[in-house]
């Protein structure tokens, strides 16, 4: 598992799952945590127990849509709740994403008073008239943090700047709300483009007044694809396990 680089605050803790040491067999080797994805559900159970045990707190799974609509948790938020992110400020319930190739967002409040999570892929990162997943979210955390306190955000892999080809219609998503976008879009093919998911995440986060952005830089090391043995990647295999960032205040 990965341990995210970043200064959050004491009692708020975090993690970022791989592919590595779980029950699954191929293609889904080996911790998939998925449960929609064709894989055997005992041993996506026995992985999501592996979770649990590593947090100490329980994961709150949501059925993702890749849409914008935000959920805040308690302790009896049943998993598949449909939302692509998720606030909390009780102790128990760890904020969860799941991803095989969008990107995970985790946001903590430099006071540590509340946590949230976001599945940004580039349909809920675009969103409509500006408002995308991590706008929602942001807006749902900074409510639920209360007055004063930085936000903090961390990024998790996803595909990386050399490997996510999208076509004009995703460059006009976001170009019509930024113009600035058009610098994360390189020429690929006619029509097509190589998109920086996590630099468009970042210069969205900025223009929500967020300075302290950790994590993914677009290195080579962040990017799903290029990382088989670490990351599932549905763009690379098509057939796909999820690997998870998780948040909780403990």
């Amino acid at each position: 598992m990965l341990q995210p680089d970043w200064p959050a605050p004491t009692g708020v803790r975090s993690l970022c799952t791989t592919r590595v040491g779980g029950a699954s067999a191929a293609p889904y080797d080996s911790l998939n945590l998925g449960d929609h994805v064709g894989d055997d559900p005992a041993a996506v159970r026995a992985n999501r127990n592996l979770l649990e045990q590593a947090t100490g707190v329980r994961p709150v799974f949501l059925q993702q849509v890749h849409g914008v609509d935000v959920v805040a948790l308690s302790g009896d938020t049943p998993d598949g709740t449909q939302a692509d992110g998720c606030v909390n400020t009780q102790p128990g319930v760890a904020c969860t994403i799941m991803v095989a190739d969008c990107l995970p967002v985790l946001f903590a409040d430099s006071q540590g008073r509340a946590v949230a999570a976001a599945h940004a892929g580039w349909r809920g990162l675009a969103g409509e008239g500006g408002v995308g997943v991590l706008e929602n979210t942001h807006s749902q955390f900074r409510a639920a943090a209360g007055l004063g306190g930085e936000t903090l955000a961390w990024l998790g892999p996803c595909i990386g700047p050399d490997a996510f080809e999208v076509g004009d219609e995703v460059r006009a998503a976001f170009e019509s709300q930024a113009p600035v976008s058009a610098a994360l879009f390189r020429p690929h093919a006619p029509g097509k483009w190589l998109a920086d998911l996590q630099g468009l995440a970042r210069l969205r986060l900025t223009a929500l007044g967020i300075t302290r952005i950790y994590g993914n830089d677009g290195s080579d090391a962040w990017c799903t694809v290029g990382n088989p043995s670490r990351f599932f990647s549905h763009r690379r295999d098509r057939v796909s396990g999820r690997f998870a960032a998780c948040i909780w205040l403990g």
